[in-house]
Formats: structure tokens, C-alpha cells, sequence
């Protein structure tokens, strides 16, 4: 059976490679998302701009793929088309290749049916006024190729929860390296991670990115999904984020949601903040419909979870759906923090139906 070994010699031997002159072309990463809101990716050869700089969206070239392989189209009509939407540099291959973010299309010019960034990007372009920024909060568990827990015994559960939340030392957390070239590859590649934790169970672990303004928090935060998962392919390590509660009583992943405007982040921003949830509150149910597969297996109302089919917030209270941190509470502005969402969710779809809720969709906006 190969080993976590075997597979790190592997990547090794490519190391001596990395340094060779590609005669004036890059290697351009086009990655997308498929039916099952996993990343793809797939290469190609572009040349080197003269002056050095990096590629625009706007001057790439539009790309297609099997769309029968990923779920996303028949196997009749398969051809489904990479646009590109936005392009950082790429710390696998440095120093000059590139990661291309790209939305998936049908051949009839139509959004592909698992596009869900198309839609959520007119809506932070019709309320761009409200200047929204998000945070979002990815919590994730890293596993062996069995696809058991890091760090777990052969037979049975670890010690309960407590040592291990932001944990420091042996026996308390596992797969650091994973985490600390996690990190990095976000900040060379213009990721705005804000920071890392371990998190309650062993194994599990926690990344932030933001603040971040309208479509560019979906972006960022499925590049660094995407990064995550490349780092630990190259550690021969499995990434799960999975929502449902491990058995052994731990903690379901989530993907926390921290949401402003300009009005929230100003003096008197609470009577916004209040109107906002109270809009949250009254589209509970459509909010769960698209905040992650399996999660009602996670908002249980324990767990430092609410309940999934019970609406509530409260100041500090991470038991509530939507909770205010103690210090806006304070000063009387600040931003809210959504706890619904699992961490298998779409953040396209998180930020999207946020701006709706709050600001009204963009079919309404073209009928007034």
C-alpha cells in the first residue's frame, strides 16, 4: 500500500525541476468548481507578457471542459466553458505562473447550472453602495488516505475536547505543516487569510479570510479551498468539510459568516445591524435551504450550534443562529456574525443570499 512516504518522495524528485528556464512561456492553472462544489483544475501554456506582469481576466483566453466527467453537463452536450474572472500568482509553480479562477458556462451563452457566482456577483454589483464586507470562517478536518482523523487511535476516540482549541504541543494537535504551508501558498498567491486556529477536535482546524469587499470573498475563499487541498495532496493528506458531527460527541465544521456595510460600521451601525437580522429572521428556512448539505446534523442546539429549524441571536452567544460579538454590542456598531452556515457550503450562495435578504433581489430591483 503506498505510504504517506512514498507519496512525499514523489514531490521530492520534482524539486529539481521547479528552477528550470521556461523559455518565455507560464503555465496558467484554470480552476473551477463542479457539481458537487469540489475544485477542478487543468493547465495550460500561455505566453510570458514582455513587460512581466500578470494576465488580466479580460485578456485570457476563454477554455472549455468534459462537463459529463464532473456532473456538470450530458455526455451528448458536453462542452462546458471556463471564463476567467480573476488571476493570482501561483506559489506552486513560482515565480511567474498563475491560478485562473473561472465561472463554468453553457454553450447556449447561459450560466452553467452549478454557477453559482454569476448570480451572486450582480448582486454585489446592484447594492455596491452599501460597501458589504465578509468574513468567512472555514473550519475543516484533516484526514489519512484511510480517511481516518489525523491523530485519532487505531481503535476508538481521543481524550474529550479541551486541550485541543488553538492547542500548542504534541498529543494536542497534529498536521501543523499542513496548516503552517497553507498559510503561506494564501499569502503568496494575495489570499487575504486572516489567521489560522486549531480548532476543538484533533484533526480539525480553522482558516479566515477577510475582510473582504462583495464577490471577492467567494473568490478568495474558494482560491484558498482550492490551495488547502493542493498543500495537502502534497503531504498525502485528505481534506474533509464535512458538517455532521463526528461520532465520539464532537463538533460539526461550519463556515462561520461575518457580515458588514458601511452604515453597520459607523456610530449608531447597531439599529442597521438589528434591521438586518430581523430581515434574516422572517428568511430562516431559505437561508438553511442553501447554508450546506448535512447540516441539520450539525445545528442541533448543541455543540455551540442553534437549532436548525429555530431562528435566534443573541450578544456573544455562540448557541444563537446570528451572534453579535460583545464589543459591537459596546460600541454600538460593528458587524454580526451568521453561524448557520456549514463548512461544506457555497460562499457565492452565503454572501448572495446575505445581500438579497438584506437588500432585495435583483429581479425586484429591474421591476422598480
Amino acid at each position: 500500500m503506498a505510504t504517506k512516504e512514498s507519496f512525499a518522495s514523489n514531490a521530492a524528485g520534482l524539486a529539481k525541476f521547479r528552477d528550470l528556464d521556461q523559455r518565455g512561456k507560464i503555465m496558467a492553472e484554470y480552476i473551477w468548481i463542479d457539481a458537487e462544489g469540489n475544485t477542478r483544475s487543468k493547465s495550460r501554456t500561455l505566453d510570458e507578457k514582455k513587460d512581466g506582469a500578470i494576465y488580466t481576466p479580460e485578456e485570457l483566453p476563454i477554455w472549455n471542459f468534459d462537463g459529463s466527467s464532473t456532473g456538470q453537463a450530458p455526455g451528448d452536450n458536453s462542452d462546458v466553458y471556463l471564463k476567467p474572472v480573476a488571476v493570482y500568482p501561483d506559489p506552486f509553480r513560482p515565480p511567474n505562473n498563475i491560478l485562473v479562477l473561472t465561472e463554468c458556462w453553457d454553450a447556449d451563452g447561459t450560466p452553467n447550472k452549478y454557477n453559482h457566482r454569476h448570480e451572486c456577483a450582480k448582486l454585489m454589483e446592484l447594492h455596491a453602495k452599501h460597501e458589504p464586507w465578509f468574513g468567512l470562517e472555514q473550519e475543516y478536518t484533516l484526514l489519512d488516505l484511510n480517511d481516518r482523523p489525523y491523530g485519532w487511535p487505531q481503535n476508538g476516540y481521543p481524550a474529550p475536547q479541551g486541550p485541543y482549541y488553538c492547542g500548542v504541543g504534541a498529543g494536542k494537535v497534529v498536521q501543523r505543516d499542513i496548516v503552517e504551508a497553507h498559510y503561506r501558498a494564501c499569502l503568496y498567491a494575495g489570499v487575504k487569510i486572516s489567521g489560522t486556529n486549531a480548532e476543538v477536535m484533533p484533526a480539525q482546524w480553522e482558516f479566515q479570510v477577510g475582510p473582504c469587499v462583495g464577490i471577492e470573498m467567494g473568490d478568495q475563499l474558494w482560491l484558498a479551498r482550492f490551495l488547502l487541498h493542493r498543500v495537502a495532496e502534497e503531504f498525502a493528506a485528505k481534506v474533509s468539510v464535512d458538517p455532521k458531527p463526528i461520532p465520539g460527541d464532537w463538533n460539526g465544521a461550519g463556515l462561520h459568516s461575518n457580515f458588514s456595510t458601511a452604515e453597520m460600521r459607523k456610530e449608531g451601525g447597531m439599529k442597521y445591524i438589528e434591521a438586518a437580522i430581523k430581515k434574516l429572521e422572517s428568511r430562516h428556512k431559505e437561508h438553511i435551504a442553501v447554508y450546506g448539505e448535512g447540516n441539520e446534523k450539525r445545528l442541533t442546539g448543541r455543540h455551540e450550534t442553534g437549532a436548525i429549524d429555530t431562528f435566534t441571536y443573541g450578544v456573544a452567544n455562540r448557541g444563537a443562529s446570528i451572534r453579535i460579538p460583545r464589543e459591537c454590542a459596546a460600541k454600538g456598531y460593528g458587524y454580526f456574525e451568521d453561524r448557520r452556515p456549514a463548512s461544506n457550503a457555497d460562499p457565492y450562495s452565503i454572501t448572495g443570499i446575505i445581500m438579497e435578504t438584506c437588500f432585495g433581489a435583483v429581479d425586484d430591483a429591474v421591476e422598480a
